[in-house]
């Protein structure tokens, strides 16, 4: 399921989604200040590509904390919400549901990334 759950999120859009995240990534990259929050970007465009058979372990401190709100300030808030919007779009139909779960646990992670960590 893992395969197949991936090529059709691929195929559905889930590469325009990384395309938009590597773009966010590239704009944060321009300053200096700005590399923390590319890097956090990069790695949701990592997770937007293949997102079926990872899972998110959130944890950090105060440093993420901080980060964190910046990142829901600038960035976090309009992403999380296109994944939730999307997310509740897939759950209208039940061959959506696996893809709707995808989006929300991507809506979770765009809204607080920093301190957490993508494993297999």
């Amino acid at each position: 399921m893992r395969t197949l759950g991936n090529i059709l999120w691929i195929i559905l859009g889930g590469i325009e989604i990384a395309i938009a995240w590597a773009l966010v990534g590239l704009i944060c990259y321009v300053t200096i200040i700005g590399i923390p929050l590319g890097r956090q970007a990069f790695k949701m465009a990592g997770l937007t590509l293949v997102p079926f058979g990872q899972h998110v372990e959130y944890g950090g401190g105060a440093p993420s904390l901080v980060m964190n709100i910046l990142w829901v300030v600038l960035i976090g808030w309009w992403m999380a919400l296109a994944y939730a919007c999307a997310g509740l779009l897939n759950m209208i139909t039940i061959v959506g549901v696996p893809f709707g779960v995808q989006s929300f646990k991507m809506a979770k992670l765009a809204f607080w990334p920093f301190g957490a960590q993508i494993v297999e």
